[in-house]
């Protein structure tokens, strides 16, 4: 991202064996899959025989997980992994997931991706009812909603489809309960997620189709949005009751950034939705350039997508130390500046007397544009041109995108003339609303909310990623 301060999802994964199996390893390698959509945490549960098993720590997941910590949980017939970055509550270890939590029927481990836009009024109406509360997410306030209805009815499945009524926003879920993996997908279907089999008959679901590939699964489909997959000993059971209750909203940014290039979400391949963004952002502003260049690692594709449609040629202008983490995960904006140095590095050759046509996904307050931009400046480049295969921000994401506010966002206090001249390009574009739509055209429908301010559903009283923790010391 041209400003590294715009933060990804959580990734989840599930896997359910008719014997016992050494699953945790290949959760292991499903969550590693998954390491592009969060890195501050991770952690895998083992259900075997309804005795759960859990490692989990803050760290990448080659950090948390070690051979011997692997062979700790044992075999089993259920697991359920997570990599987490915290849209609500801190990045503390109380709040890594899957969440374990045991009740009057049993135990539950439970794994969310997405952003409650009602879990403060629920966790206040659950704390006057009693409820102690053990982190600061609203993935427990999930869990709370879950375990109440199990109380009162004959199976986790129903359970979950009961907690459904009340859960507004977005949330992909995977769910072990002592027996069984359930799956499910919030109405609106803001975050995706996915089903797949292994050739031993092993049910995987996941965050992205490449962390199937990554456990040796074929692909079988998406959960629908609003539905409720559960698979167990007598099979595999679907439950669409919750489905075409709202139109779909899958998050625009799933194919602008968030997801892997080699992911497939919602019959849409994510390289060629961002190639497809390109081509617009080409057929909306053309200029005349010697090379295209695109911004490592999710402008690339956007790059080629414009350099194809154009006839500019694609050049590799930039290269990326890969063992670095991405930018924005630091944790201060001075910080975020210093790295970009570390990371990217311009290729003088292929830049040098150049007129250069620089293709990234979005610019959030431009600061750390700024510097890539000055990068290319320091390798010779003579002119630059920045295109954007995004439209710009202009309003906060309540469903999991770290934007929890409008203030600081470049697009709000400055036109779109004086953004060039602040980040130092000789002309800049950005992708159109109406593009942004149909980047992604066999996904269907997409949340553009962002870019617009008009949101899909109601919008939360509270707000701040921290609100609980603010609850807590008030």
């Amino acid at each position: 991202m041209s400003d590294r301060h715009i933060h990804e999802e959580c990734g989840v994964f599930g896997i359910y064996s008719g014997k016992p199996s050494e699953l945790a390893a290949l959760t292991y390698f499903g969550i590693y899959a998954l390491q592009h959509r969060g890195q501050e945490s991770a952690g895998i549960v083992v259900c075997s025989d309804g005795v759960f098993s859990s490692v989990k720590s803050t760290g990448l997941v080659s950090e948390v997980f070690s051979a011997e910590r692997l062979k700790s949980l044992g075999e089993g017939n259920i697991s359920v992994g997570h990599v987490r970055y915290a849209t609500t509550g801190s990045d503390s270890a109380q709040n890594v997931q899957p969440l374990l939590i045991n009740h009057g029927k049993g135990s539950m481990a439970l794994a969310h991706n997405g952003n409650l836009t009602n879990s403060y009024e629920l966790r206040s109406e659950l704390e006057n009812n009693g409820a102690i509360f053990h982190t600061t997410t609203d993935s427990e306030v999930i869990a709370y909603m879950i375990v109440q209805e199990r109380l009162r009815c004959g199976s986790i499945e129903e359970a979950v489809s009961r907690a459904m009524d009340r859960l507004d926003g977005a949330y992909s879920l995977v769910i072990s309960s002592p027996s069984k993996l359930i799956a499910a997908r919030d109405p609106h279907g803001f975050r995706p997620l996915c089903m797949g089999r292994r050739k031993d008959g092993s049910i995987v679901f996941a965050s992205e189709s490449c962390s199937l590939d990554a456990v040796g699964a074929a692909f079988e489909r998406d959960i629908e949005p609003g539905e409720v997959v559960t698979v167990g000993g007598d099979g595999l059971r679907a439950d669409r009751s919750h489905c075409g209750k709202c139109p779909k909203q899958l998050c625009v940014f799933e194919f602008i950034y968030f997801s892997r290039p080699d992911s497939v979400i919602d019959g849409e391949n994510v390289s060629l939705a961002r190639q497809t963004a390109g081509a617009f952002l080409a057929q909306e502003h053309p200029v005349g350039a010697d090379i295209v260049v695109g911004v490592p690692d999710s402008g690339l594709d956007a790059a080629l997508g414009y350099a194809k449609a154009s006839g500019i040629p694609y050049a590799i202008g930039f290269t990326k130390n890969k063992y670095i983490g991405r930018t924005f995960i630091t944790p201060t904006q001075s910080e975020r500046e210093s790295g970009v140095d570390i990371k990217l590095n311009p290729i003088v050759p292929v830049i040098a007397g150049k007129r250069v046509v620089l293709i990234d996904d979005s610019i959030v307050r431009g600061t750390t544009c700024r510097k890539t931009i000055g990068l290319l400046r320091r390798a010779g480049a003579a002119e630059i041109h920045m295109r954007v295969s995004a439209p710009p921000f202009i309003a906060p994401c309540f469903y999991g995108t770290d934007i929890e506010n409008a203030e600081g966002l470049i697009a709000n206090n400055h036109s779109v003339e004086e953004i060039a001249k602040i980040i130092g390009v000789d002309s800049l574009g950005y992708l159109s609303k109406e593009h942004a739509k149909q980047m992604a055209g066999k996904a269907g429908s997409v949340c553009t909310a962002c870019f617009s301010g008009k949101y899909p559903t109601k919008i939360p009283e509270k707000t701040a990623k921290n609100r609980f923790e603010l609850k807590i010391h008030r």
